[in-house]
């Protein structure tokens, strides 16, 4: 599995979009600085992934991940590629039993397909709007999220060099 954190929030930055000729489109903008942070992992060769929303990107949080993620995968060992971020290598770090990490080099985002699920998920659910509250965005976050299917995350994160590992 490949994983991830990526954050969500008020601030938004306005996104290409289409309307009438003649018509300037107006896109609203907000520099709130509140943010949620998904942490996901996903399965490029069945889809199957798992996500949750924190307040925050640290160990604790990365912990109550990693629970949860090795609760939901309890009869599977999981080989669980992260990036090099301090929380995924923190001394506090609670790594259950059934995960194994491994970390992608450095500065090679290109290597995680999880990237493209954030891209998926911002492309899908935060593209021009602004959010009323932190709690608002958190629901489209949620729902967001629940719209994807496994075959939608296969077909974003399956690539060749993955599927050959296995093959």
């Amino acid at each position: 599995m490949f994983q991830d954190e990526a954050g969500f929030g008020r601030i938004n930055k306005p996104k290409y979009c289409w309307c009438m000729k003649g018509v300037r489109p107006s896109v609203p903008c907000h520099h709130i600085r509140e943010y949620r942070y998904a942490y996901g992992a996903v399965e490029p060769l069945t889809g199957d992934s798992c996500f949750l929303i924190m307040p925050y990107c640290n160990s604790a949080c990365m912990n109550i991940f990693l629970e949860e993620l090795s609760n939901q995968y309890s009869d599977d060992e999981i080989l669980l590629c992260c990036d090099g971020a301090a929380w995924h290598k923190a001394g506090t770090l609670l790594i259950p039993e059934n995960i194994h990490l491994f970390f992608i080099p450095p500065y090679t985002p290109e290597m995680n397909p999880i990237e493209q699920i954030w891209k998926e998920l911002r492309k899908l659910g935060f593209r021009n709007e602004v959010f009323a509250s932190l709690e608002k965005v958190v629901d489209r976050l949620c729902d967001t999220i629940n719209s994807l299917s496994a075959e939608l995350i296969h077909s974003i994160t399956a690539r060749s060099w993955i599927i050959k590992c296995f093959n």
